[in-house]
C-alpha cells in the first residue's frame, strides 16, 4: 500500500496541476478574446498554440449542434466544464485508491 501511495499521489498531483493550468489558459484566452488582442503578441500566440488543439473539437461540436455561427464561442465553457469533471473524477479515484 505504501508503494501505491508513492506512485499514485505524485502522479495524480501532477495531473491535477496540468489540468488546472490548462483550464486557466483556456479562461485567460477567452477573456483576452473580448478585447481584440494583437495576434502578433507573444502571449496571445502562446495561448493560441496551447489552447487551439483543445478548443477545436468543441468548436466543431458547437457548429454541429447549432448548425449556424453563434455570436459567442461556447467552446471554452465546454472545456472548463469537462476539465472540472475530470478533476473531480480523479480526486475521487485517488481517494478510493488510497483510503
Amino acid at each position: 500500500m505504501r508503494a501505491l501511495r508513492l506512485i499514485v499521489v505524485p502522479l495524480f498531483t501532477v495531473l491535477d496541476w496540468l489540468l488546472m493550468l490548462t483550464m486557466w489558459a483556456v479562461i485567460i484566452r477567452a477573456v483576452i478574446s473580448w478585447v481584440e488582442p494583437n495576434p502578433a503578441n507573444p502571449i496571445v500566440r502562446t495561448l493560441r498554440i496551447l489552447t487551439d488543439p483543445i478548443l477545436r473539437p468543441f468548436q466543431r461540436l458547437q457548429w454541429r449542434l447549432f448548425r449556424r455561427p453563434l455570436p459567442v464561442d461556447l467552446s471554452p465553457i465546454f472545456v472548463v466544464i469537462l476539465i472540472s469533471v475530470v478533476r473531480i473524477f480523479l480526486g475521487e479515484l485517488r481517494f478510493l485508491l488510497l483510503y
